[in-house]
């Protein structure tokens, strides 16, 4: 058994170190938000914070995750910038199929956590590990910045 702490609560889960994070939320915990997009850290779906910075869930193992803080999508409704990222997200129509954005709204928030007023240039760096197969990239930076305000 290894102790996790997600959304602020200690979990324990019985998995291998080397299981990837994204497997234990989504078969050890039934927190199914964070989605399995390729498996290679390439396209952003699975991405969490870990110690508050966003990271690739599919390929980091819950190994390294012991002693620090997971946050996942469903711990982003109790956060003051994980909320305004997601009432941009629906006031600005961001989702077309929507497969992706439980990543994209992770890394927003990460980024918006450490930058209150980002550039096109800073939106476009936070978020290029983050691919839309929709192509909503547009949005997605409006949604960024129409949070940014709400925060501000």
């Amino acid at each position: 058994m290894i102790t996790l702490n997600i959304n602020g609560k200690d979990m324990q889960v019985d998995a291998d170190p080397s299981t990837p994070i994204l497997w234990a939320l989504r078969d050890n915990l039934n927190l199914t938000g964070t989605k399995f997009g390729c498996g290679a850290a390439l396209c952003g779906a699975c991405t969490v914070h870990l110690g508050g910075q966003p990271i690739r869930s599919c390929v980091t193992p819950i190994s390294a995750a012991v002693g620090q803080k997971i946050t996942t999508i469903e711990a982003m409704e109790n956060d003051k910038v994980g909320k305004a990222v997601q009432a941009a997200w629906v006031k600005l129509d961001v989702p077309q199929c929507g497969y992706c954005q439980s990543g994209q709204i992770m890394s927003a928030t990460a980024l918006l956590r450490t930058n209150k007023a980002p550039s096109d240039a800073d939106i476009d760096n936070a978020m290029s590990g983050n691919i839309c197969r929709c192509g909503t990239y547009q949005r997605i930076r409006a949604a960024i910045k129409d949070a940014a305000k709400s925060i501000a």
